[in-house]
């Protein structure tokens, strides 16, 4: 997967703004960012930079004062997540009941049973759980009875979701990235936990939804907001009955704007919940 690196140099150039650039500029598909002593460094695949929304969010930047410039050059080829896979990350703790680790992280790693252990080995792909985000949807899932359930994760990342899932009970998940080396890991990371049998994995977009030939208990995704907006008709007719749809990859004032899109298909709002300013809403058909 080819990817752009976008420049940003701020004037002034403050944490606050750095902040809030890219939590807006996910909106234009950008998906990591790195801090640089004049602003951002910003990553964003190459088939999904919007420069149009990108150029719309500079536009309404909510600091007067701001002056933003931004260069665009293609990026070496890198592995995203080179710092976890050469020295792991810390174990994440979900609600005191999930333990997310890293296979170099075994140290101190509890083995009495009182937790669900899922063991990540992060491959140029994103989502370890250290980010509320995924921290969010995993809370939601441990919550909920999840035997005998089908279940889909769109945009499944490292698949921290779905195997989640699968290790409380669910009988099957089917799971897809737009990226290969994600849908790779996934099935790398399904084998580590022993829920291969379980998990199928697909390099696709949401337009695999069409071609499915059964409904799902529960529909997770966390992807940014204009993606969530773009895919959720599909979310949607992959339901079945009584079926639930967790989202979450967007800030907590992009909630009436997918609450609205949800409502409008007929689903409900079942619960919102907000971490660092990241949301995550529960919705139900």
């Amino acid at each position: 997967m080819k990817y752009y690196e976008v420049l940003f140099t701020l004037n002034p150039c403050t944490q606050d703004m750095r902040d809030v650039l890219s939590a807006m500029a996910g909106d234009a598909g950008f998906e990591t960012f790195e801090e640089v002593p004049t602003g951002l460094k910003g990553y964003v695949q190459q088939a999904l930079l919007d420069r149009e929304a990108l150029d719309a969010i500079i536009g309404m930047f909510p600091f007067a004062d701001a002056h933003i410039h931004y260069e665009v050059s293609e990026a070496e080829d890198r592995d995203w997540n080179e710092q976890w896979e050469q020295e792991g990350f810390d174990p994440i703790v979900v609600d005191q009941q999930l333990i997310i680790h890293d296979g170099r992280h075994l140290g101190g790693i509890p083995d009495d049973g009182k937790y669900m252990l899922i063991e990540i080995d992060a491959h140029l792909a994103f989502g370890t759980g250290t980010h509320d985000t995924t921290r969010m949807i995993c809370s939601e899932l441990l919550k909920r009875p999840m035997k005998g359930l089908k279940i889909l994760d769109c945009g499944c990342g490292t698949g921290i979701l779905g195997i989640c899932a699968l290790k409380l009970g669910a009988s099957e998940c089917v799971a897809y990235d737009i990226d290969e080396w994600s849908a790779d890991n996934t099935r790398h990371n399904a084998v580590i936990n022993q829920v291969d049998d379980r998990l199928t994995v697909y390099c696709s977009d949401a337009t695999l939804l069409d071609t499915l030939p059964t409904s799902f208990n529960v529909v997770m995704a966390n992807i940014n907001r204009n993606i969530l907006l773009a895919d959720m008709n599909r979310f949607h007719q992959v339901m079945a009955d009584g079926a639930i749809l967790i989202l979450s990859g967007f800030y907590e004032n992009d909630c009436a704007l997918l609450t609205d899109k949800a409502q409008s298909m007929g689903l409900s709002l079942v619960s919102e919940r907000v971490s660092d300013h990241w949301a995550c809403l529960v919705f139900q058909r």
